[in-house]
């Protein structure tokens, strides 16, 4: 696997997450940044690594590289929680059971609603008087 990678893409609301792996010592970047400097958040990490422990391998095997752009905290978790588990199931097939079990291989479906006309936002009615 020397110079060889394995790329998997991960979405969620607007963000978009391309998560590049290969043998590596164990870098993890995000943005050209320290994967914990970039995701701060309590429970964002383990939210993210959970690809890893469900594969049942060590963060140290692997060279992880993420590009993510667009949407918020959350959304770029879970973008990159997705591309990670993508890029493991590429690297070996095996991996891809125990990942579906964890539900760690299905995109999250959710976005904005758009607004609709004659309301404030995509539900939000104007307040109704009488007189």
């Amino acid at each position: 696997m020397a110079g060889q990678f394995f790329e998997g893409v991960g979405r969620r609301k607007e963000s978009t997450a391309r998560v590049r792996i290969s043998s590596g010592m164990g870098g993890f970047t995000v943005n050209e940044k320290a994967f914990e400097a970039y995701f701060t958040r309590l429970g964002d990490q383990e939210e993210i690594l959970a690809a890893l422990m469900a594969a049942g391998q060590d963060r140290a095997t692997y060279d992880i590289s993420v590009i993510v752009r667009g949407g918020g905290v959350t959304g770029q978790t879970d973008s990159v929680k997705l591309g990670l588990a993508r890029a493991l199931t590429k690297l070996n097939p095996d991996f891809g059971v125990p990942m579906r079990k964890a539900g760690l291989l299905t995109r999250d479906p959710r976005i904005k609603e758009r607004k609709k006309p004659g309301l404030k936002r995509a539900r939000k009615a104007p307040t109704y008087t009488k007189r």
